[in-house]
């Protein structure tokens, strides 16, 4: 099989399997106990808070661990809607569910919530999250780069209007962590959501970046684990592997290999199919590993149908079973026809020019008949 589906989760890296596979056979410490084994086990969740600071370019205290990007996500969001009690947040109209679903959760508490549309290549205009401030404002939540269409947002510009208000701001940077460099302070944000099965860690665990000096309420409550910020003994081998993934990652960074496969894999598809194949998302500001391309006259689960070695998905993997236009693609305003036929590959570090090729011509055979 070629797996180009990157985006919807990656396999663990060789390295990281590897690292974990002690943790689950001979060091099981816990890390609150005192003995050797618990030592040790602190000692190794220490090691994995600093590589993940490190990529990020936080401060270790800064890290607090969680079961994935959607644990993260809705930490940021209710930890501070519930540390304010009332008030009002922005977001945008491309969010994942994770952030869209525990905005309307929280709007069914009686917070106010504020939805910016996008442009037709999947871009937030800054100046609409000015114009949609407040006096009761209390958090700012824009993705960094969209899942479906790879399309990295301007974070730091938006992360000055909300510092200049008193806002504060939270990105959902799960595609983005170990795809494109990632410095929170060049951001501006205040806080910030991983998953590590987005780049070669196992699913299962995340993290959220909590800026020294903001407060927030805990979403899970029990021992005081995570200096007192998330409750749970540590999954200590998933925190291993998310650790190392986030040094490996940080060492590929500016390998330009994967966008070379992609635009070599969009390049073929457009030179036998012409005009046919139109690119969803912006051309320039996106994502290095991702393309979404509509197929006029096509279905885009129908033609995923038809490949019988290449793994793709029509939109998000949590919308795999649709046949509707992804909500991604309608708030972007692209024609019914091509968000039908709209169909994502994303790529990764284990791809290879043969099998970019195979696969190119997998998906022109399928669109053809």
């Amino acid at each position: 099989m070629i797996y180009l589906d990157y985006n919807a989760t990656t396999p663990p890296d060789p390295r990281v399997t590897e690292a974990i596979i002690p943790c689950l056979s001979e060091h099981h410490g816990n890390p609150s106990s005192g003995h050797g084994p618990g030592r040790a086990a602190r000692a190794a969740v220490d090691q994995a808070r600093q590589q993940l600071a490190d990529l990020l370019g936080a401060s270790p205290q800064e890290i607090v661990f969680t079961s994935g990007g959607s644990e993260a996500n809705n930490h940021a969001l209710k930890g501070v809607a519930w540390s304010r009690r009332s008030g009002h947040l922005i977001t945008s109209a491309i969010e994942h569910p994770a952030i869209a679903v525990p905005c309307t959760w929280l709007q069914m508490q009686g917070f106010d919530v504020t939805t910016i549309s996008v442009d037709s290549t999947g871009l937030v205009d800054p100046d609409d999250v000015r114009r949609a401030l407040r006096p009761d404002t209390i958090l700012i939540s824009i993705m960094l780069a969209n899942n479906e269409v790879g399309t990295i947002e301007p974070i730091a510009e938006i992360s000055r209007i909300a510092r200049k208000a008193g806002v504060l701001m939270h990105t959902d940077a799960a595609q983005a962590v170990g795809k494109i460099p990632i410095r929170v302070e060049e951001l501006g944000v205040d806080l910030l959501s991983v998953a590590g099965h987005k780049f070669h860690a196992p699913p299962g665990c995340g993290a959220l970046y909590i800026r020294q000096g903001v407060q927030l309420r805990s979403l899970i409550h029990g021992a005081n684990h995570e200096n007192g910020r998330r409750a749970g003994t540590e999954a200590v081998p998933f925190i291993v592997g998310l650790g190392l993934a986030a040094e490996l990652a940080g060492q590929q960074l500016s390998d330009q290999v994967i966008r070379q496969l992609r635009d070599r894999f969009h390049r073929t598809l457009t030179d036998a199919l012409g005009d046919r194949v139109v690119l969803n998302g912006h051309p320039e500001l996106r994502l290095p590993n991702t393309l979404n391309v509509g197929f006029k006259g096509r279905i885009g689960a129908e033609v995923l149908s038809r490949l019988k070695e290449v793994c793709a998905s029509p939109g998000a993997a949590c919308h795999f079973d649709r046949h509707e236009p992804s909500p991604v693609l309608q708030a972007m305003g692209v024609a019914r026809e091509v968000a039908l036929g709209a169909v994502r590959f994303s790529f990764g570090r284990f791809n290879t020019e043969q099998q970019i090729d195979q696969a190119a011509a997998e998906v022109i055979d399928a669109v053809q008949e």
